[in-house]
């Protein structure tokens, strides 16, 4: 019996009921209608063009939280719901009920006023799901019902409820008015710049002292609006504007909603095949194409950007080594978005056996692109000289299937919404040869992409 089957074997009921699951196609509508028409309750989703991915969410059916423990937490819980369920997914490709969340990033986050109401882990499988494929979207119907309900009967009122709800979904989908985000009140950043040179500098100190090799700090910018912001145009302009990233979503309660667009896999698990990859070091883009291809040469070239390169890919080969045969490039390729390019380097593995996805991220997460070298170091630096809370800022957030397989990325590029109010963060690396002038201009450049989303004033440059 491989690793798997006995993970389900040992699994106990849900207390919630056993999971019904049926799905269907649902011509004629995309995901960013789901996502609007489900505006004002709780929304989830993640989407890249390329990968062929693209889930939503709508209401709750289940919640999975973690205080303690949180990755093996999550997974008992994952296996005791889909323990005995009820799939009848209409024999659709990849079609199944997936929970949607994430993790803070720290293991002792407390909420704070930023993150009220959020955890150190949250899972949620929605009432309704979305999922928009090559070849159609379809809509999937998940509830738990007391045990001892007569299975058949109860998929064809099921199946008879979907349908109703799949052709009022169709019916609905209509051009709206235009849309537009909620009007600016203030726009503050809160890390003075001399601030910022005295963290890089206490950074660069213990760097050069050999207590670590590496660490990511970040500032944040906090919005006030005159209203809640339109979350769901905000993320129709990243789909716009940044189609080689991943967009993602958690709106556990209305108005209050995590989001962003990130170019970082963290990873992916679909049976035995893992991909990942390493995303550090950074150079804007040019004003014209022979400048754009100079910054990149130059990228790839700076003894700087590849030595924090160099930790991130080192780390992932270090962790991954002893599970599987890796597939890992020589040299890192540049990854070009819409106002800034990275160094990149993606990886696959494929596991001497069926793995859990969140066991192996909880051996990864923070990698260097995100925390530090080495780890513990990393993580108490960063807790020590940033005066504002990650929270789920630069964590594990995506969806898990119901063999515990999924998608999770790094929420970076990020923001969080408490109804009117909005902080955005930006990271950069720090390594002995960092400046806090050129770190400052990256933060700012990693800021642009959600003010531009929400219509935001950006920071001038320098």
């Amino acid at each position: 019996m491989n690793r798997r089957r006995k993970a389900e074997s040992a699994a106990t009921p849900h207390p919630g009921g056993r999971l019904f699951s049926v799905s269907q196609p649902c011509p004629g509508v995309r995901l960013r209608d789901f996502l609007q028409l489900a505006q004002g309750g709780p929304r989830f989703s993640i989407e890249h063009e390329s990968s062929g991915l693209a889930l939503a969410g709508a209401g709750i059916t289940a919640e999975l939280v973690a205080w303690s423990d949180r990755f093996r937490s999550i997974e008992r819980q994952g296996r005791s719901l889909f323990h005995d369920a009820v799939i009848d997914d209409g024999c659709g490709v990849g079609i199944e009920p997936r929970l949607f969340g994430g993790f803070a990033f720290q293991h002792d986050f407390v909420p704070d006023n930023t993150w009220t109401i959020w955890s150190p882990a949250w899972f949620v499988l929605p009432h309704y799901q979305f999922v928009q494929t090559a070849d159609g979207a379809w809509l999937t119907l998940n509830v738990q019902i007391p045990r001892g309900e007569h299975r058949a009967g109860t998929l064809v009122d099921l199946r008879a409820a979907l349908q109703v709800s799949c052709d009022a979904l169709s019916a609905s989908v209509a051009p709206g008015p235009v849309r537009q985000q909620a009007r600016l009140r203030s726009l503050d950043f809160p890390m003075s710049r001399k601030h910022w040179d005295g963290i890089i500098t206490a950074a660069r100190q213990q760097i050069n002292a050999g207590t670590l090799e590496k660490v990511v700090l970040s500032r944040v910018a906090e919005a006030r609006l005159d209203a809640n912001p339109d979350v769901g145009l905000a993320l129709d302009r990243l789909r716009q504007t940044y189609p080689d990233c991943w967009r993602f979503l958690f709106e556990p309660r209305p108005g209050h909603a995590f989001f962003g667009a990130t170019p970082e896999l963290l990873a992916e698990l679909g049976g035995t095949h893992l991909r990942s990859m390493a995303v550090a070091g950074s150079a804007p883009r040019g004003t014209s194409p022979a400048s754009d291809e100079a910054l990149a040469g130059r990228l790839l070239a700076d003894p700087k950007e590849r030595h924090e390169h160099a930790l991130v890919v080192d780390a992932l080969q270090h962790c991954l080594a002893c599970q599987g045969i890796m597939d890992l490039a020589d040299e890192p390729q540049v990854l070009k978005l819409a106002n800034i390019q990275h160094l990149c380097t993606p990886l696959s593995c494929e596991l001497h056996s069926d793995g859990l996805l969140l066991s192996l991220l909880d051996q990864l997460h923070p990698t260097p692109a995100l925390g530090g070298v080495p780890r513990e170091q990393g993580l108490k630096l960063i807790s020590q000289l940033e005066p504002v809370p990650r929270g789920w800022y630069a964590a594990p957030v995506g969806c898990l299937d119901r063999h515990l397989g999924g998608t999770f990325v790094a929420a970076i590029r990020s923001a969080i919404a408490q109804e009117r109010r909005l902080w955005l963060y930006a990271g950069v690396g720090v390594v002995a040869e960092s400046e806090a002038q050129r770190e400052w201009d990256e933060s700012e450049l990693k800021f642009r992409p959600m003010l531009s989303a929400l219509g935001l004033p950006e920071p001038e440059h320098g």
